[in-house]
């Protein structure tokens, strides 16, 4: 009778020991996914700071362009108003900032057209150093979005692996969901002037 408790008691702390361990490693792989996700909105904000002066710089050469301008200052607005709350993450508002950022981007990309038409603002050092800060922007939101990607993909596979499985749905490790391309984005832009 002694045996059989004392084999108890050792497989509850080695099964104790092992639930504290898989614990443990899904908190770690959820908290690298959500500090991903804070650097893809810490890129995306880079680039919402950069936009005022990318703006004002090309105000000063394209005065009848306002629309565009417009487009951009208005995007800008929208996208720094939704935000990600990785504590409540579903994939609609994943989708919803995800359409956000895609219409800044693609008012930013009609701006950065206009320069085709105006050689002064393309000589314009200001202009100049904004235009690559910003490719430069947008290459470190694709990195982090990427890097995102790669944390909950490594995530997911964690929580829904038996045996961590169990203890996933036991402590409430929910799935989560990746950034995905938008809608008609293998689509090659169409630049008119």
């Amino acid at each position: 009778m002694k045996k059989g408790l004392i084999l108890l008691i050792v497989a509850a702390i080695v099964i104790g020991g092992w639930a504290a361990s898989a614990y443990n490693s899904m908190v770690g792989v959820q908290e690298k996914a959500t500090t991903e996700l804070a650097n893809v909105q810490s890129a995306y904000q880079r680039r919402a700071d950069l936009i005022p002066n990318l703006v004002e710089t090309v105000k000063g050469y394209a005065k009848h362009e306002q629309e565009t301008l417009e487009n951009v200052i208005n995007a800008r607005s929208k996208a720094t108003q939704v935000t990600l709350d990785p504590e409540n993450m579903t994939p609609e508002k994943l989708k919803e900032f995800q359409e956000a950022q895609g219409e800044l981007g693609s008012a930013l990309g009609k701006l950065i057209a206009i320069q085709e038409n105006y050689p002064d603002l393309k000589a314009n050092e200001n202009f100049k150093d904004l235009q690559v800060q910003l490719e430069g922007t947008e290459n470190r939101i694709n990195e982090a979005r990427n890097k995102f990607n790669l944390a909950v993909q490594n995530y997911n596979v964690v929580i829904r692996a038996f045996p961590k499985n169990i203890l996933a749905g036991l402590f409430g490790f929910d799935k989560m969901t990746k950034f995905e391309a938008e809608a008609g984005a293998q689509k090659a832009p169409e630049v008119k002037f």
